[in-house]
């Protein structure tokens, strides 16, 4: 093992692209292996000791060539018998073995001359995998195999497989983490009450049950989740998200923020209150007096308001800028489209102007000038709210002062984006929204460092959208239905395929669709709108969208969220098929806001793969956002949850959000009860599980 020295070492880099250091144990392994290692996010001698099986095999035992059962992993003992290169159809290795019982054939398409040499005739040969039939008779294709010379006694436990990346061989893999285990303290991390009052067994004993499987143990039974040494493991990676998490929380609610309070005059409120043409809902209630609540308390607000499309955030949101108007300080609304943007610019302008607030707006399409108007507007005080993009938390852009920073959809923003538009403030508040509705178990996990309120009801009135599944084959009675629709005076979309593999293909997939539509409707006026089209186009054809001058809008997802056109009541999204269940469901929320019976029709493409029907009957049966978040967390895992935020967050390897639910929760509390009573403990979970990459929330 050669030893390189630290300054020459090039630095490795993880998923994400930031460099990472290797303790000085790993420091002295060569790079191409720490790259290796990196690669499996290997970077401190711990993290081997971390890093658990995937399986066990059984070669404690040898099976005869007869007794073999196709589909089972088994090992067989025999002597080669021939081994040959053939090229039928393609070049491949074929060796074959036989014992007292019979013949069987290993098959290697892809192989070294070493490997060749080694099954040369008469040598005696251990091969392990998994037995299929072949046409002349059983086979193994690529199994691992051992040329045995004299006696060679089998292993006493099952032999761990662990994850690994390419050249980075099994055997090299053992080697580093038995080491690594030789030399780590195992002890426990966890006071011995709390192991006892959960049943909880020792950090010891799970790791040496996984890493050293007892002799005779059922390689399935050490494979299943439940088994106590796994329940520990997982509890305890859980446990350092949630330390994490809360320790971040306690420290930022350890810092001072202006107390927003309830002003003597509360005239800004009361107007608004007493302008709106609708009452509040109960949930909205709930959630404005939590963030009412918020507000008050001289550290910074850091929640999270929630709710389904529809259900009426944005006045929330409008409440919440007013209090900190109200307070002598401005806010800030940020949102990650244009288009979702001036949605949030015509509602606020439509409840503020008139109270004599002024709203500044702020985008990457405008002009220098315009841009430094707005930045005028900001910086003097003029203007008391800000809406925009990205824009706002550019360099040039100076608040007098900011006390409320609002991020809508924030999953499509950065940790660092969200830290750039606090950082306007000394130390404004913060209210983070999402149309996209979070199951409890990720609520309770990835966001265990926010405050949450939920809006779940929608404003009454409201009537239910009607979905219809329909096969591309009738799409000539989806034609007729727009037709029908628009000449009753209703406005439809038309939701182009989302293609994955080229953005060019699914522009040119919509002008298509355009060009088609409008000669199937003469009579009819057609608009286009796509990422691709300049802002300013965008505005035009949404303007004239809502304003009824444009009949059927055909466009890609861009539309998915900030569209709010309650003459249009009918969608339909083509290729159904292809969309996740949160795009399906926030492209739906699009129609359903107005007073006509709204239909969504999902055309789709036989034949649908399995997770497709299954996509198409969840969004299908269920209207109800909540419901369809959680089947979507089953079926496809946290990541698209996460979005950017999965930057600032520690990712889980062994636990499960839905399966350990009860886990979770277990967690949350012990969190809470370690860093009030056992703050030593805490930090040691914390740099046994995380290292330095405790240290991520900041935003």
């Amino acid at each position: 093992m050669r030893v390189k020295s630290r300054d020459r070492r090039k630095p490795s880099f993880g998923r994400r692209g930031r460099a990472v250091a290797f303790d000085t144990r790993l420091s002295a392994l060569n790079p191409s292996l720490q790259e290796k290692l990196a690669r499996i996010g290997i970077h401190r001698e711990f993290d081997l000791v971390l890093h658990l099986p995937l399986r066990y095999e059984d070669e404690t035992r040898i099976t005869s060539i007869a007794s073999t059962s196709a589909g089972l992993p088994v090992q067989v003992e025999g002597t080669v018998g021939s081994t040959e290169i053939a090229y039928r159809p393609r070049r491949q290795l074929i060796s074959r073995i036989e014992d007292s019982t019979g013949e069987l054939v290993l098959r290697f398409f892809n192989f070294f001359g070493s490997q060749a040499k080694a099954l040369e005739p008469g040598a005696t040969v251990r091969a392990f995998g998994e037995v299929r039939a072949g046409i002349f008779g059983g086979e193994m294709i690529h199994p691992r195999f051992r040329v045995l010379h004299g006696v060679t006694p089998l292993p006493t436990a099952l032999t761990p497989i662990y994850p690994t990346t390419a050249t980075l061989t099994q055997t090299r893999l053992r080697r580093l983490i038995e080491d690594a285990l030789s030399r780590a303290s195992l002890d426990d991390t966890l006071p011995e009450d709390v192991r006892r009052q959960f049943g909880l067994c020792d950090f010891r004993e799970a790791v040496d049950t996984l890493h050293h499987p007892r002799p005779g143990a059922d390689p399935a039974a050490l494979g299943g989740r439940t088994l106590p040494a796994w329940r520990r493991m997982k509890f305890d990676e859980l446990l350092a998200q949630q330390l994490s998490m809360r320790k971040h929380y306690r420290e930022r609610r350890a810092r001072r923020a202006p107390e927003l309070g309830v002003p003597v005059a509360r005239r800004h409120t009361s107007a608004l209150i007493g302008r709106l043409p609708f009452e509040l809902t109960r949930a909205q209630m709930r959630a404005w007096g939590e963030i009412e609540r918020d507000l008050a308390q001289p550290h910074p607000m850091h929640r999270l308001l929630q709710g389904d499309v529809g259900s009426g955030k944005t006045v929330i949101a409008v409440l919440a800028a007013l209090r900190a108007v109200e307070n002598g300080l401005q806010a800030a609304v940020m949102a990650p489209t244009e288009i979702l943007a001036e949605q949030h610019l015509r509602k606020f302008s439509e409840w503020l102007v008139p109270l004599g607030l002024e709203i500044a707006w702020l985008t990457g399409s405008q002009t220098k000038k315009e841009r430094e108007s707005e930045r005028g507007a900001i910086a003097s005080g003029r203007a008391a709210v800000a809406i925009g993009t990205h824009a706002l938390f550019q360099e040039g852009v100076q608040f007098r002062s900011l006390g409320l920073a609002v991020v809508d959809e924030q999953h499509r923003f950065g940790v660092a984006q969200r830290l750039a538009l606090r950082t306007k403030g000394v130390e404004p508040h913060q209210l983070m929204m999402s149309a996209t509705p979070i199951p409890r178990t990720l609520s309770m996990s990835y966001y265990a460092d926010l405050d949450v309120s939920v809006i779940d009801e929608l404003p009454p009135g409201r009537r239910p959208v009607v979905t219809k599944l329909v096969a591309d084959s009738r799409r000539a009675e989806v034609v007729r239905r727009i037709r029908e629709a628009c000449a009753a005076g209703g406005q439809a979309y038309w939701v182009c395929p989302l293609i994955e593999e080229s953005e060019q293909l699914q522009l040119q997939t919509a002008l298509d669709t355009h060009a088609t539509l409008s000669k199937e409707f003469p009579r009819l006026k057609v608009g286009l709108i796509h990422g691709r089209l300049k802002p300013a186009e965008k505005a035009r054809t949404m303007a004239a969208f809502l304003a009824g001058r444009i009949d059927l809008l055909v466009g890609t997802t861009v539309i998915e969220v900030g569209v709010d056109v309650p003459n249009a009541s009918l969608m339909v999204i083509e290729h159904a098929e292809r969309f996740g269940l949160a795009q399906l469901h926030q492209l739906r929320g699009r129609v359903g806001r107005g007073a006509a019976q709204s239909v969504c029709v999902l055309l789709y493409q036989n034949p649908l793969s399995e997770a497709a029907r299954k996509r198409l009957k969840v969004i299908f049966e269920n209207a109800d956002g909540f419901v369809i978040a959680r089947e979507d967390l089953e079926l496809r895992g946290p990541g698209e949850y996460l979005g950017a935020r999965q930057s600032g967050a520690p990712l889980l390897r062994f636990a499960d959000l839905v399966e350990d639910a009860d886990l979770i929760e277990l967690a949350r509390s012990v969190a809470e009860a370690l860093l009030a009573d056992h703050p030593q403990s805490a930090e040691r979970h914390l740099d046994r599980w995380l290292g330095g990459r405790a240290d991520f929330l900041r935003a």
